[in-house]
């Protein structure tokens, strides 16, 4: 997942994905554990998209970040 993905996301949004991540992140660990996963190098991937996730979000409780609003679409 890319900053700028990221980056266009709300905040209700982020947090959805933020749960989804650290389950996968849990699937992934487990795997690992258990020496049945491919491609070790997708733990750190997540791991790294979880910290992303995190970051932004905490920059909209700091108020780093105006929280998006949904706009209507002029003519």
């Amino acid at each position: 997942m890319k900053m700028e993905e990221i980056k266009q996301l709300s905040i209700d949004e982020l947090t959805i994905r933020l749960k989804d991540m650290q389950e996968e992140m849990q699937n992934l660990t487990f795997q690992l554990t258990l020496h049945q996963l491919d491609n070790p190098l997708k733990v750190r991937s997540v791991r790294r998209d979880i910290a992303r996730l995190k970051t932004i979000i905490r920059e909209y409780e700091l108020g780093l970040r105006e929280k998006k609003t949904s706009q209507v679409q002029g003519e």
